[in-house]
């Protein structure tokens, strides 16, 4: 029997943030389904999913990801604030099945945003769920602002990035925690071998002939590669919510905090669901004395 209400915060990360598929699995199987969801950015995708009880339809969505369906998938508009627009966030929960509104998941919900006028926190709890989820995922310099109900909002990541206070708000009263970008020996950015560099994504998601094309762009000696768009613009905000998150915990800590550490993954290595949500799984398995210490003997 558990002691209280419990309740999930679910950070953000980007691509890393597939790890909450394997920790929401790990605590269904220890007993210690979450009664509540706060999440952000892609901690609300997952949420979301969760709260309605499609994580099953979710997993098998971001398993089936590969380079080139990722490459399909992005709606680049470079005017509107970002790299791309992020329009196939809405289209992929409607896909999965996910219900319109909030007020209809199963469990109770918040995705953080975050209002570009004022810099404040946003907690959206009602209304539609895509618009939500979406805005809750505008990553600066990556995925553009979105203008919900007369506000453009960005990331929930830039005020809020593991948001225990919105999960305590909805009635949590033992709150779990989870952070993908948990630092290994302070790393927070890991370089790419040569063979990972930024033409090796992009070739192998072009048609063969338009390979042989550009073929003459691609360096013969890969050599060391400088950091790309992405690991700068990640890194940056991996900086900068790693601080922010240190600050909003030590005022208000979780009764458990699980951090995975992904640094090798970027936000946008959304192909690589399969080593993210391993790691959830595991960090549930390497903490499963103190998480059962949450339950009644």
């Amino acid at each position: 029997m558990v002691r209280g209400r419990i309740g999930v915060a679910l950070g953000s990360g980007g691509a890393r943030g597939w790890c909450h598929i394997g920790v929401l699995r790990g605590l269904d199987a220890l007993g210690l389904a979450p009664d509540v969801v706060a999440g952000c950015s892609m901690g609300a995708l997952v949420g979301a999913a969760y709260a309605a009880g499609r994580l099953d339809a979710l997993e098998e969505w971001t398993r089936g990801m590969t380079r080139t369906r990722l490459v399909s998938m992005l709606d680049v508009s470079l005017i509107s604030g970002g790299l791309v627009e992020g329009r196939q966030i809405a289209r992929v929960l409607k896909d999965l099945g996910l219900p319109e509104r909030i007020e209809d998941l199963d469990r109770p919900f918040a995705a953080i945003a975050t209002d570009m006028e004022t810099g404040r926190e946003i907690w959206l709890t009602e209304g539609d769920l895509g618009a939500a989820v979406r805005a809750s995922a505008a990553l600066p310099g990556v995925i553009s602002p979105y203008h919900h109900e007369g506000r453009w909002l960005l990331d929930g990541g830039l005020t809020n990035p593991v948001p225990v206070s919105a999960a305590r708000a909805l009635g949590a009263e033992i709150i779990i925690a989870v952070n993908p970008n948990g630092k290994r020996f302070g790393q927070i950015w890991q370089a790419a071998p040569p063979e990972d560099g930024p033409w090796s994504a992009i070739a192998e998601a072009l048609p063969e002939g338009m390979r042989k094309q550009l073929s003459w762009l691609m360096p013969d000696d890969p050599g060391p590669r400088p950091p790309n768009y992405v690991d700068v613009v990640s890194t940056a905000i991996d900086v900068m919510t790693e601080q922010i998150r240190r600050s909003r915990l030590a005022g208000e800590p979780p009764h458990a905090l699980l951090s995975a550490h992904l640094a090798h993954v970027s936000v946008l290595d959304l192909h690589r669901a399969p080593e993210a949500i391993e790691e959830g799984r595991r960090l549930v398995e390497r903490h499963a004395d103190m998480l059962g210490e949450l339950r009644q003997g």
